[in-house]
């Protein structure tokens, strides 16, 4: 599947410039080991943290299974982490992941995008939300199926940060249905999106749920939020 596809389509991020990340092994425990990687992207002001156990992927793996899905790997500041034991970056939107998979990017909007930007087009982002997109998208052949959607939030940020956060189910066309849970983030002049998606299978999703909430409401533009 051209996963990636579906958002280039909608057009949201465009003009997309490359910018300077920085891993930093920080929140040591009281025994001395690591508990989270912190991940940032120090341009944009925006991080986020996973635990120290997840494999990060390499940029360039992370570019080739951007560019191989249809989207665009080089120019992108994007990130990626697997929880799983033999990580990779094909796993990104890949069904049947049974450990959490952690994406993340952040790019500037063309001025149109910047003026049509809406809760809901933040909401479609990375795949179809809202009744309206999905209706239009399985006319045109999306292959998943049985959209169940679990968390619906708007976010409020300082200096005027703003996006959703969404958490819904889609079921792959092999029958394997997997939990997305995505922060979606703009600035105070929507001239920059920031985007945090963590996924796997159901069953993941719901032994992992402390974790990957961790990771989702660390997501930060800014001041802390």
């Amino acid at each position: 599947m051209t996963n990636w596809a579906f958002r280039s389509t909608r057009g949201l991020v465009g003009g997309l410039t490359a910018l300077l990340a920085a891993a930093l092994t920080l929140g040591l425990s009281a025994c001395g080991a690591p508990q989270y990687t912190y991940v940032a992207d120090t341009g944009a002001g925006a991080y986020y943290k996973v635990p120290y156990s997840w494999h990060a992927i390499s940029q360039q793996s992370l570019n080739a299974a951007l560019q191989a899905a249809g989207g665009s790997g080089a120019g992108v500041w994007s990130t990626a982490f697997d929880a799983g034991t033999v990580p990779s970056a094909t796993l990104f939107l890949a069904p049947d992941v049974g450990q959490p998979f952690v994406f993340a990017e952040v790019g500037t909007l063309s001025s149109t995008v910047s003026n049509e930007l809406s809760y809901n087009m933040m909401r479609d982002f990375m795949l179809p939300v809202t009744s309206s997109t999905r209706q239009a998208d399985a006319a045109n052949g999306f292959p998943l199926t049985n959209f169940k959607q679990l968390r619906d939030d708007t976010i409020t940020g300082k200096q005027g940060v703003h996006g959703v956060r969404e958490t819904f189910q889609y079921t792959f066309p092999t029958g394997v249905s997997d939990t997305f849970d995505e922060d979606v983030l703009t600035n105070a002049d929507q001239t920059v999106v920031y985007f945090l998606m963590v996924h796997c299978t159901n069953s993941c999703y719901t032994q992992s749920q402390d974790k990957i909430n961790t990771v989702m409401s660390s997501f930060t533009v800014g001041s802390p939020r």
